[in-house]
């Protein structure tokens, strides 16, 4: 994946006010609630790994609210800018350290001195353990541009939703294991690790229901997320 660096579009002219992120024991993802008003800035603090996956979510009414994601030793360059990509995101994280997850209104929402009340989400999932997936065949070719051996769309459907179709992408190890990653709605990504017959997250305190069923594989995350995967799509062939 390429991440491009991106200068943050507004002037923090008020002190930035700085909140560490904490995961309950067991999880990998948390939600904050809270609001900025005129022109107040927060960080939100998260130590992360370079190869793990972040995705971050941001929910608010107010039009002019938006967040960027800053690498570690950065103030100013972000990996990620709300304001010209929307409030969601998901990407690989290029170096080990502390990433700021910077809240903040708009100039000129600031300058009318609004107020943004908002939920703030970020998980963070592990990264690939090719010792768990082991060697690829030989023979198993890779999308060319992409670190997948094979690329498409798979049904899905999120709580309530009507059924949909997600685009996938799968890094296939030895016969039985491979990784699927999944671009469901909302801008989130979801990994799905297989292991001979076991289905993993790859992130501790998730739910993941499993069934084979025939050539599919029928799974459920959370209670909320459903895939249905081919068997073809983690065997290849």
């Amino acid at each position: 994946m390429c991440m491009s660096m991106f200068f943050t579009p507004i002037a923090q002219a008020a002190a930035i006010q700085t909140q560490a992120v904490h995961f309950a024991k067991g999880h990998t993802s948390a939600t904050m609630k809270g609001s900025v008003k005129g022109d107040q800035t927060i960080d939100y603090t998260v130590r992360a790994k370079a190869g793990q996956t972040m995705s971050v979510q941001l929910a608010s009414k107010h039009r002019s609210n938006y967040f960027n994601v800053l690498p570690p030793g950065s103030n100013d360059e972000a990996l990620f800018v709300g304001s010209s990509d929307g409030n969601a995101w998901t990407g690989k994280l290029p170096t080990d350290g502390e990433y700021k997850l910077r809240v903040y209104l708009m100039r000129n929402a600031a300058r009318r001195n609004e107020q943004a009340n908002y939920t703030l989400s970020v998980s963070i999932s592990a990264a690939s353990s090719p010792a768990v997936l082991g060697a690829a065949p030989a023979s198993d070719a890779k999308v060319k541009g992409t670190p997948f051996h094979a690329t498409g769309s798979l049904p899905c459907q999120m709580g309530k939703d009507k059924p949909a179709l997600c685009e996938f992408g799968v890094i296939r190890g030895k016969i039985g294991n491979a990784e699927v990653q999944i671009n469901p709605p909302g801008g989130l990504k979801r990994v799905l690790i297989f292991t001979g017959d076991t289905v993993t997250s790859g992130s501790s305190g998730e739910k993941i229901k499993a069934l084979k069923q025939g050539d599919d594989w029928l799974i459920e995350v959370n209670d909320y997320e459903r895939y249905t995967i081919m068997q073809a799509v983690v065997l290849g062939g």
